[in-house]
């Protein structure tokens, strides 16, 4: 094995230090949740994204002490991984029992599986059709293929586009009727060694793969969309350990301390529950997190017909810099943009100061975590020595609390930019 640490070691390293584990710390000690035990499942979930741990590893190493805090442990089939992995647990026909029972609950047959991931082949998952679900279709040996079959929503962010303008923030906050300084929408204001005059970051929830903040929910609260791949929290299930804001490496989850600012009886409730009748959309309620949903109830239809496949942030930009849509379509709006963005004069340096002369810069934020995000950005990466200023627009004037500075001191984008 080499001894060269790998891309990800080096960010988590960078995510770990000392500062980051007392900024962290001190979130979980406001709470009533077991401060140790969040942070150690926090290190291990992106551990656990970045391939250096199993899911069977992470749920033996920690089931039982989530049992002991919270009563619960609703991640079933990873504790029956570790179950088999230990050798002492279920057989393949015992596993396939377990497995239907969870198909028949809350889980369907592709979330399940997407769970199981590449531990498939290992347990000998063809067992599964000579059950009761011997009538379906026998479970792939990879999820692969069916990954990149289904939908996956995301966004394609064009920073060279964007004015600093806050709409984006101003549209998310009134649609979600969130409180203030909860803001899911953040644009971040730089100045940078290696890019010339203002540059902008447009922070929202990465919406990702394999999303280390729904790792270390002991409820299932936070939890992905199966028809659609959205990262979202249940409302009803949340039982507000906080234990996602610290795994999550881009600082994107926001508790609900108080009261809201806007009651309950004044929500939309076409605006409250998605298509399953689970409530994940507009403003968590008091002890509970809540975090960018990209409006579930848009997606499925509540909100109108005109509404499905758009985002009040990206209806709400007026410099075309935000687009949503399926990744995995390559019809799709973002997909679309991208395509267009990289034909149409990429080498374009009067318009585009910021883009290397050869070519159009994407990246994905901390991608080298594993994690997997859905949110693709056109133009240049924050370096190290970013350093955040003031933007064009104050978020006091649009009425809003500015608490960037707060959230860089977290030790989001593993110190990317600077306060």
């Amino acid at each position: 094995m080499s001894t060269e640490k790998s891309d990800a070691t080096e960010t988590l390293e960078a995510l770990h230090t000392n500062e980051w584990e007392a900024e962290m710390r001190a979130l979980l000690e406001d709470g009533d949740a077991d401060a140790d035990l969040g942070m150690a499942m926090a290190k291990d979930a992106q551990r656990l994204v970045a391939g250096e741990l199993t899911e069977a590893e992470f749920a033996k190493r920690y089931h039982d002490a989530v049992l002991e805090e919270f009563d619960v442990d609703d991640q079933e089939l990873p504790a029956a991984l570790a179950s088999i992995e230990d050798g002492d647990g279920l057989d393949d026909a015992a596993l396939a029992d377990r497995l239907a029972a969870l198909e028949d609950g809350d889980m369907d047959r592709r979330e399940v599986m997407k769970k199981m991931g590449a531990a498939g082949m290992f347990l000998g998952l063809g067992t599964w059709a000579t059950t009761e679900n011997a009538d379906g279709p026998s479970p792939p040996a990879s999820t692969a293929g069916e990954d990149e079959d289904g939908t996956q929503y995301g966004m394609v962010i064009d920073l060279e586009k964007c004015d600093g303008c806050l709409a984006c923030v101003v549209a998310c906050s009134q649609e979600n009727d969130t409180s203030m300084g909860a803001n899911w929408m953040y644009v971040f204001t730089y100045e940078d060694d290696h890019q010339d005059g203002e540059n902008f970051l447009v922070r929202t929830c990465q919406h990702c793969t394999d999303a280390p903040c729904e790792k270390v929910c002991p409820t299932t609260a936070r939890h992905t969309r199966t028809e659609d791949g959205l990262v979202l929290t249940d409302y009803d299930v949340c039982i507000g350990c906080r234990y996602c804001q610290v795994a999550c490496p881009y600082g994107v989850n926001y508790f609900q301390w108080g009261e809201p600012d806007t009651p309950q009886a004044e929500l939309d409730p076409d605006h409250v529950y998605d298509g399953r009748d689970r409530r994940v959309d507009s403003r968590p309620p008091k002890g509970v997190m809540g975090k960018c949903t990209m409006c579930p109830s848009r997606q499925d239809g509540k909100m109108g017909e005109d509404k499905v496949g758009s985002t009040a942030c990206a209806d709400a930009c007026t410099m075309d810099a935000i687009h949503f849509g399926d990744m995995n379509d390559e019809g799709s709006d973002p997909n679309e943009y991208l395509e267009r963005v990289r034909s149409e004069n990429p080498n374009d340096r009067e318009h585009f100061p910021n883009r290397p002369a050869d070519t159009v810069n994407t990246f994905r934020l901390l991608e080298e975590l594993g994690t997997d995000p859905n949110v693709v950005f056109v133009g240049n990466e924050p370096g190290p020595n970013a350093t955040q200023v003031d933007g064009p627009v104050a978020y006091e004037d649009i009425g809003e609390v500015d608490r960037r500075k707060e959230v860089l001191d977290d030790g989001t984008f593993a110190g990317g930019v600077s306060p």
